[in-house]
């Protein structure tokens, strides 16, 4: 990763003191992130309540404009145009980093919940859509929640890498995990308090990288 991009993770460890032990951590998981980008692969993320929304915040940083501005490539606005763009798209699309969320599918959801295993709804997705090269991000404050270890084994054995968001202690996740970015608190909301940082210094880094 460049320079420029390993100093904004530091930046964090200033801004949050209680963060600094695991600012090498946080460089790995942000390596794995880049890493599969780099090669053509995807995001995913996955996690319940108001982890949920935070895979969902994460992917509208990934998948627009974050901090820096994203234009087109002249080749990318070429493409349109030949497909019968006037100009409109090119100059509003941004440059993405792909990434999706597990979470908000309901129809396949509550199917999957009714007609087969409810614990296994994050899993069947990413049996579904991972590939090897991608990285599934599970978010659990606990680092027990049944359906997000379901989905990070499934990861594991179809060859994604695996990055947790998790606090507690890291729960029984953490040693399932590539990297176990574990927030120095027990109780959930201030786990959280502290998940949002993190996750916004990822993305800052990554958005850095790639359109810095």
């Amino acid at each position: 990763m460049k320079e420029t991009s390993y100093k904004i993770i530091n930046e964090l460890g200033m801004r949050y003191p209680a963060l600094e032990s695991i600012i090498p951590e946080i460089k790995k998981a942000a390596e794995l992130m880049v890493d599969c980008i780099k090669s053509g692969n995807k995001i995913l993320l996955c996690g319940n309540g108001g982890s949920a929304s935070d895979c969902l915040h994460i992917v509208g940083e990934l998948m627009k404009e974050f901090k820096i501005k994203r234009p087109l490539s002249e080749e990318d606005k070429a493409a349109l145009k030949a497909a019968g763009d006037d100009g409109y798209i090119g100059e509003n699309l941004q440059g993405a980093m792909p990434a999706i969320s597990l979470v908000g599918v309901t129809a396949l959801e509550s199917a999957y919940a009714n007609d087969a295993a409810p614990d296994l709804g994050f899993a069947q997705q990413v049996f579904g859509l991972g590939n090897k090269g991608d990285v599934l991000i599970g978010i659990t404050t606990s680092g027990n929640s049944k359906n997000v270890i379901y989905a990070t084994k499934v990861a594991k054995a179809k060859g994604l890498k695996t990055v947790i968001l998790t606090g507690n202690g890291g729960g029984k996740i953490a040693e399932l995990s590539d990297v176990s970015l574990i927030a120095p608190e027990s109780a959930t909301y201030k786990i959280q308090e502290y998940h949002l940082p993190i996750y916004h210094n990822l993305c800052l880094a990554l958005e850095n990288e790639f359109f810095g």
